[in-house]
């Protein structure tokens, strides 16, 4: 037989044995779909022909994917293709831009050359035409230039971004974000470029992103203190020092609201920045190698990841931003920490360990203390210092010149980081310590600053540095205590990390308070018995406790030889049918019975493998639910489930064995709610829907009670471990969460936040769309205050997502107002863009001003206030000073007619006081005296208010708003010579005046026109979504 020629992909390099997936076959028909229609017609009968195919069923999706598969490899037709596009889209290209991005961050490495360069090209005229959302694709395109790489295909990659980002720079400047993603990426990047040949490239990159940080300085103050890092590489560069001087001796020639380089410094660098300087592909490699690799197959995969990123000289900056990403990205829950995994202190001590460059070992050691010199134990999280005290700890025994070395480090750092903040850095390891010390990471400081390993200048320079954490222990203790821990070796340890990009949360996982707490002085151990297991990696504790993994002695009888069996048996089916006959001899047991513990965690161990992938299946049907709900632990549930729906004697043992496996298994509790809602909706009775509810209400009530613990806190629990392993069926059970558990749920900020941290761009779209149907509800007004608070020490794209969510739920201005008084325009511009929006829909009244100027007053003038006094203005102008001139008057009550009046609602008693109203009368006559518009404060009632406030001040008040009140005067000498046309400046009586009321109006409108920039720093742009 003759073989069939392979045919070859035309997005992709392949090779003979690769066959192609189902999104490339799709990407295939799609173009040859296109082909058939259009091959050989004119412009005129091609566009018929495509109008005619958009009318078939998937008839868009096709024409959309062939064309885009043309313009992408076939660059002489690219024009073409996009004009067609541009002509039959009719969702602004939202099917292209999606497809576009799975492909880039998905499969970019094996576009062919031709794909790579018309990526770019189709890149810059969807720039060029202002198509939405194309950012995102930009975003997810400069993940892909690279650290570390000065490889020909990379450089052109990073020329081609940085030319479309020059070109259409007005368009860059429309989006805040992507602006300091770009800054922080061309910034590591320079780094690299210091070769002869790409001086050019390098000084293009050097113009380029000095204009942008002096121009858009503002943007770039949210990418914290990673910014300060990387400008520290660059400082050497003539143009970068100059930046570096502008920054330390006059920081507010960058912007009025940067007060310095310590801002910077104590601001925690979003996990975005973190994560772009990996490529998807070396995230996806990491993750993997941090996740799934065994012990005793590691080793070939450091080789490998050695081989594919770290091999060349220029790679070894790469390690910087590893270590970045591994401190401040991979956070493990307590399950992963204490599971047979490679901790993440051990890969960062392989990474430095086998650096080859000195520049880069130094760099390394920065970039994971970086966290500790500013450390805020309110505000950071001990995760992100986490890391470095273990590889010191761990290190001592068998790696003591790594220990040494980073301990020198640390010591060194203190006066050398930067002088002037040598008291901060200090205050900021000194914290650190102490967090690490208060949670237990190590229980004590002492074996590693006072031992008798280091070299005694060394030793007597950290005893000196750390005199605080260093008790009177004798060297020969802290000895001791090395002797009793066995060997530690970087390439003995393996990893399991699923919890990428967790979030931070109060409670998120971390090291448990709830351990008895141990005396933190060091005394001699009694003998050198391997019972402290302090200094063993954990895959070395893990195998200690292996042993318990076989059956128990204690478990005797027919209960033990079920569980052998079931530890034994492959088949789902057995199993099941094994799990109902242990259940069937559990029925005999008390609920106190001791050994239930025994049994449970035996259990777990061998129902362990179950545990593995999802059980959310893809598409949701029926059967797929029903299929998804087969094994032993859901055979358990479903008898615990008609236990309780019978009332039948004997599930009090089964509800304590469950609670029981909750100590070994985190998932048990989320897969109950999974399984109680597949239940429930796969038996159909929807005539007893209210009954069921509360049925599966009542048994999960029950687990809880036999976990000893409230309700509120094992959904915090579950959701959290939901949200780690399996975001869909977090998503599907939710509704329900906040349905049939409202006291628990709505309004809790913990609970709101593990959901709202987890979920991508379409998944709120996708909660939203809940709550507009009404299946589902997450705030209600009533004692929604404590929960907006909290909201805003969240993370920007988090506190996004919760806006969206509270405008879907309607809650009123008037609810939210209150919070007002408490936002600065500086640190909550999140929460301050959502309000802005919402006054912007509502007309204005005395309350809405009461609160305005209820504002702390701000040196560089309340653009908050501004904004939406000018926005009310252009409409109310007359109504805007009436309400800001009684707010005013009234604060004077002996002068005041209507000291007695009460509006119509109150929202609280928040009252501004007199110097309140003026200072803020005060800011806003500097902005609008600055573009010559004036209007308001020639209204006659604002200058009533003025005459009153002045009267009743004080020399000092006087002195203090003297210019305010010489609007006054000035109007009192207009007034001498022409008596005024206008009662309440509404109603003008000849030409004239009108002509005068226009014209302040239109001053009006001109408030801000020359000053956008200033006042789009209100609207930040906050939410770049990354479609994975």
């Amino acid at each position: 037989m003759e073989a069939k020629p392979t045919k070859t992909s035309r997005l992709f390099l392949t090779s003979p044995v690769e066959s192609k997936d189902d999104l490339e076959e799709k990407l295939e028909r799609s173009y040859q779909f296109l082909q058939n229609i259009t091959g050989g017609l004119s412009d005129k009968d091609a566009y018929e022909a495509l109008n005619k195919a958009l009318l078939k069923d998937k008839g868009y999706e096709e024409v959309s994917l062939g064309l885009l598969v043309t313009i992408l490899t076939e660059p002489q037709n690219a024009a073409r293709g996009y004009r067609d596009l541009t002509l039959i889209s009719n969702d602004g290209f939202g099917l292209v831009l999606t497809s576009l991005s799975q492909l880039v961050l998905d499969r970019y490495l094996r576009f062919t050359d031709v794909v790579k360069a018309q990526l770019v090209w189709l890149l810059r005229e969807m720039i060029k035409n202002a198509v939405n959302n194309v950012d995102n694709l930009c975003w997810n395109l400069m993940r892909h230039a690279a650290g570390g790489d000065i490889s020909s295909k990379n450089i052109t990659l990073i020329e081609s971004l940085l030319d479309v980002l020059m070109e259409y720079r007005s368009w860059l400047d429309k989006f805040p974000l992507l602006i300091a993603s770009v800054v922080y990426t061309y910034l590591r990047l320079i780094e690299d470029h210091n070769a002869p040949y790409l001086a050019n490239l390098r000084q293009k990159e050097v113009n380029f992103l000095i204009s942008l940080i002096r121009e858009r300085f503002i943007d770039c103050i949210g990418i914290g203190r990673d910014l300060v890092r990387l400008l520290q590489n660059v400082a050497r560069i003539p143009e970068f020092e100059q930046l570096w001087k502008d920054i330390l001796t006059a920081p507010k020639s960058l912007s009025p609201s940067f007060t310095g380089v310590l801002q910077l410094l104590q601001a925690r660098t979003s996990r975005r920045y973190l994560q772009s300087r990996l490529t998807p592909d070396m995230e996806r490699k990491l993750v993997f190698f941090t996740s799934q690799v065994r012990f005793g197959n590691h080793k070939r995969y450091q080789d490998w990841f050695q081989r594919q990123y770290l091999a060349t000289p220029e790679s070894q900056s790469l390690r910087c931003d590893i270590i970045r990403f591994i401190v401040g990205v991979i956070h493990p829950t307590n399950e992963l920490l204490c599971s047979d995994i490679i901790p993440r202190w051990a890969v960062i001590g392989w990474l430095l360990t086998t650096c080859t460059s000195s520049v880069a070992v130094s760099n390394a050691k920065l970039a994971l203390f970086y966290d500790w010199l500013f450390f805020d134990s309110e505000k950071d999280n001990i995760m992100n210092i986490e890391p470095a005290i273990l590889v010191m700890h761990h290190s001592m025994r068998s790696h003591p010149a790594v220990s040494a070395t980073l301990l020198d480090f640390l010591c060194r750092i203190i006066p050398n980081f930067h002088q002037p903040l040598t008291d901060k850095v200090r205050a900021g390891i000194f914290s650190s310590l102490r967090k690490i010390l208060d949670k237990r990471v190590v229980p004590s400081l002492v074996p590693l600053f006072d031992n008798a390993k280091l070299d005694p200048e060394l030793r007597n320079m950290v005893r000196e540095t750390f005199r605080e954490f260093c008790n009177s222990a004798t060297p020969e203790t802290s000895l001791r205590l090395e002797d009793a821990a066995p060997s530690t070796r970087y390439d003995e340890v393996e990893t399991n990390h699923n919890a990428v990009n967790n979030h931070i949360l109060d409670n998120e996982p971390a090291f448990s308070d709830d351990e008895e707490e141990q005396p933190l002085t060091i005394s001699a151990l009694e003998d050198d018995s391997d019972e402290d297991d302090d200094d063993i990696p954990l895959s070395k504790v893990r195998e200690k406790e292996k042993t318990h993994d076989k059956l128990d002695d204690s478990i005797e009888g027919p209960v033990g030889d079920v569980l052998s069996k079931l530890q034994q048996e492959k088949d789902v089916e057995k199993r099941c049918d094994l799990m109902e006959v242990l259940i069937q001899h559990l029925l005999g047991y008390d609920s106190d019975d001791e050994t239930l513990p025994v049994i449970a965690k035996t259990v777990s161990n061998c129902i362990q493998e179950d545990f593995k992938g999802d059980f959310f299946p893809e598409l949701v049907s029926e059967d797929k639910l029903l299929g998804s709900v087969k094994s032993p632990l859901f055979t358990l549930f479903q008898t615990l489930y008609n236990f309780s729906k019978q009332d039948e004697e004997g599930k009090e043992v089964l509800f304590k064995l469950a609670s029981e496996m909750r100590h070994y298994r985190q998932n048990v509790g989320y897969l109950l709610l999974y399984f109680l809602k597949v239940q429930i909706r796969t038996e159909n009775k929807r005539e007893d829907q209210t009954k069921a509810s509360a049925l599966k209400v009542s048994v999960y009530k029950e687990f809880c009670q036999y976990s000893e613990r409230k309700i509120d806190l094992c959904l915090l629990d579950d959701l959290l471990a939901c949200h780690v392993s399996d975001t869909k069926l977090m998503m599907w059970i939710v509704p329900d969460l906040f349905r049939d558990f409202k006291q628990q749920t709505v309004n809790n900020a913990q609970i709101i936040r593990v959901i709202i941290s987890a979920i991508d761009s379409r998944q709120l779209q996708t909660l939203v769309g809940k709550v507009l149907q009404g299946h589902l509800v997450m705030f209600k007004s009533e004692n929604i205050q404590p929960l907006l608070k909290v909201s805003l020490t969240w993370e920007s794209i988090e506190q996004f997502f919760f806006w969206q969510l509270i405008h879907a739920h309607d809650i009123s201005i008037d609810t939210v107002l209150p919070l007002v008084t408490q936002l600065d325009y500086e640190q909550h511009s999140e929460a301050l863009t959502a309000v802005t929006l919402m006054l912007k829909q509502e007309k204005p009244n005395a309350d809405y001003v009461k609160y305005l100027f209820s504002r702390d007053i701000s040196h560089n003038g309340d653009l908050f206030v501004f904004t939406i006094v000018k926005y009310w203005c252009d409409e109310y102008i007359d109504k805007v000073a009436e309400l800001i001139s009684s707010l005013l008057s009234t604060r004077y009550p002996s002068t005041s007619p209507n000291k007695r009046k009460r509006t119509g609602k109150t929202l609280s008693a928040t009252v501004p006081s007199a110097d309140q109203v003026l200072g803020h009368l005060e800011q806003l006559r500097i902005i609008c005296e600055r573009h010559d518009c004036m209007a308001i404060y020639t209204l006659d009632s604002m200058q009533r208010a003025l005459n009153i406030a002045m009267n009743n001040s004080n020399d000092g008040q006087k002195k203090q708003f003297g210019q305010l009140f010489a609007l006054l005067e000035e109007e009192e000498e207009v007034s001498a010579t022409k008596s005024r046309s206008q009662g309440r400046g509404r109603k003008p009586v000849n030409k004239t005046a009108a002509a005068t009321t226009a014209n302040k109006r239109a001053a009006v409108r001109d408030i801000c026109d020359s000053s956008e920039e200033s006042s789009e720093d209100m609207f930040r742009w906050r939410a770049l979504t990354i479609v994975s």
